[in-house]
């Protein structure tokens, strides 16, 4: 079933690109790591600074929690929220689960706020 952007629709100008990021990202809370990839998407969309998107597998889960603050995004769709054990505040991970189509991309891919967890990217 498609699921097309309502917001890509309404703005066609607008440019949101998803690339491979090609070193190796790291994510750490708390001395602990939460994820490493060297799978990871970089997604650039202006004004913002890039995003580096994990792939679910790389992420271990059994640091996070699920919680229930969602965001929507008219160009990328729902967004879910994670609790990251060690981080410097709440709902430091966020995930696409089901993206707008355009977006297909980042699907099973987690993103972490760099100011509540360490991110290192070579």
């Amino acid at each position: 079933m498609a699921n097309p952007s309502p917001g890509f629709a309404r703005n066609p100008g607008k440019s949101i690109s998803v690339e491979p990021y090609p070193g190796t990202v790291t994510v750490s809370a708390g001395g602990a790591v939460v994820a490493r990839s060297a799978q990871a998407l970089k997604l650039s969309e202006a004004p913002y600074p890039p995003v580096l998107y994990i792939p679910f597998s790389d992420i271990d889960f059994s640091k996070l929690e699920k919680t229930a603050h969602s965001t929507h995004c008219p160009y990328k769709g729902q967004a879910s929220y994670w609790n990251v054990a060690g981080a410097r505040g709440d709902n430091a991970m966020w995930a696409y689960e089901a993206p707008f189509d355009e977006m297909a991309a980042i699907r099973d891919h987690g993103a972490f706020y760099p100011d509540r967890v360490t991110i290192e990217a070579g």
